[in-house]
Formats: C-alpha cells, structure tokens, sequence
C-alpha cells in the first residue's frame, strides 16, 4: 500500500486518508492503485462496517495530477483510475465522505457514491471536464442529474465553475456544513452509528436505496470512460493541457 493512502481503524470503521498535502492531495497512478487495493480490502473484511474518506483540513483533493495523469493516460478498462471507478458502484457497505476546502473532479463525482457528506464551510466543488477538453467520469453523467436535477447538473458540468459548500449543500450533495476542524469528527460519529446497527439490515436498506440506480451508474461509468478515452486523443484535450501546463488561457476558436 502506497503511504499517498492512509489507513485506519476505529473499531468497525475504517479511514482511508489521501496523504499528499502538499498537492492538495492530487490523485496520482499509485494513488488510485492504493485506493482499488484499499476498497477490495475493506470489503472482504468482515469487522469493516462502514468505510470513510477524508483528506486533510486544507484540501479533499484536487482532482488527477495533471502531470502524472499524461504520464499515465487511462489507455483500457485496466488503468487503475478506471478501476476504481468501477468499484464504487459495487461497494455493498456504508460509504461517508469528510471534505475540506478543494473537492475537485473526481473528488466531487466520489461523492455521488458515498451515503452520507459532512464538508468544511470552505469546501469547494468543481467538475472542470468539459474545461479540459474531456467529458464527465465517475457516472456523473446520470447520477449528478439523479441527485440535483438536470438543470443544476448541466450548470455543474458543462460549465464547469466551483461551487460552494452552501451550493451543494442547496443542491443536496452534501448533508451538513461545519466548521473544518469538526468535518472528521462529525464523518467519525456518523460512520461509528452506522458500524453498531444490524449489518444486513443496513445493507439491505442500502441495497434498496440504489437499486435503480447502480445498474444506470455502471452504464454510465463505462459510456463515460469509452468517451473520456477517445476525447483525451482530442487537439480540444491537447490544447486545454497544454494551456493549463503552461498557466495561460486555452484557446479554442480554432475548433468547430
């Protein structure tokens, strides 16, 4: 397990902590290997109840790092980002998310499979693939709409601007908005409730919260990445990366 992805228990629940701070904690190829080997880990681990995932008090993460993502291009279902992906939909126990400050790409579509989101009053959210010359990744493209309605999601991803903690509070993606110092506490409190209730009940009534939805997900998620994969090949994709490697504004008058 790469040290980029802490692990801890607390009785029934375990932590998965993105450890890469001075980053922002930006996801990285090792990254998402950790987070696969993580996931399968707690879900073959019966004294695991409920699963948390936190950043650190500045930053969730923000998103891919550029860098390591154009070395390490989701090329097949088998990169490692793709696998995650795939993951989530599956994972049959209670998820819950603590989010400081950025919350970006994929840090905001995990979220769509979490069950319960405390996030810090700086917290802020941002789905900037359209920006990049990409599409929406994670089944955002059907389960943004799900939860926020077609008109918020269309604003959230096709614009691609950060929204505020409040904003996703409004939109129901997030649950309570506390102070940064209280966002772990509040995730810990939340996920210990969840870890002392009778665990087939729980994951009956969660099976049955997603039972419409988990099948339209996995759809989506792999429509999204065959897409993601062609659109990455693109002068759009090239030109945003480029720009945003270079710190100046990508140009795309050329392109009809």
């Amino acid at each position: 397990m790469t040290p980029l992805i802490q692990i801890e228990n607390q009785g029934g629940v375990r932590i998965l902590r993105l450890n890469r701070a001075e980053k922002r904690n930006a996801l990285t190829h090792e990254m998402y290997e950790g987070l696969c080997q993580a996931l399968d880990e707690a879900a073959a681990d019966a004294s695991v109840r409920a699963l948390v995932f936190a950043g650190s008090e500045t930053a969730f993460t923000a998103g891919n790092d550029i860098a390591d993502f154009l070395s390490n291009p989701p090329q097949d279902d088998d990169a490692p980002v793709l696998r995650l992906l795939a993951r989530l939909p599956r994972f049959h126990k209670p998820m819950i998310a603590a989010v400081c400050g950025p919350a970006v790409g994929i840090g905001t579509t995990l979220l769509l499979h979490c069950d319960l989101v405390v996030a810090a009053d700086d917290a802020r959210f941002a789905l900037p693939f359209v920006n990049l010359g990409l599409c929406a990744e994670g089944g955002s493209s059907y389960l943004l709409a799900r939860r926020i309605g077609d008109a918020r999601a269309a604003e959230w991803l096709m614009l691609g601007d950060l929204m505020s903690a409040a904003d996703a509070h409004s939109a129901g993606l997030v649950n309570r908005i506390l102070t940064a110092a209280d966002v772990l506490p509040q995730a810990l409190r939340w996920a210990q409730q969840l870890s002392a209730k009778p665990p087939a009940a729980l994951r009956a009534t969660r099976a049955l919260l997603r039972r419409t939805s988990r099948a339209e997900a996995e759809a989506a998620i792999k429509a999204e990445a065959d897409v993601f994969r062609e659109l990455l090949q693109s002068d759009e994709a090239k030109e945003a990366f480029a720009a945003f490697l270079e710190k100046r504004p990508a140009d795309f008058g050329r392109f009809t």
